[in-house]
């Protein structure tokens, strides 16, 4: 019975890791069109 605890608790580990990066992956997706999003609107200053 013991067995089936660990495996639980190791499942249950994994959703919750799995979960992170998901939310991790979509953050960073986020971050990046908001970023391309302000390169685009913002004249280039660098150019000059």
């Amino acid at each position: 019975m013991g067995m089936w605890i660990e495996l639980w608790v190791f499942g249950l580990v994994f959703l919750f890791a799995w979960h992170q990066f998901r939310d991790l992956k979509r953050e960073r997706l986020k971050r990046e069109q908001k970023q391309r999003e302000e390169q685009q609107s913002a004249p280039s200053a660098r150019d000059d």
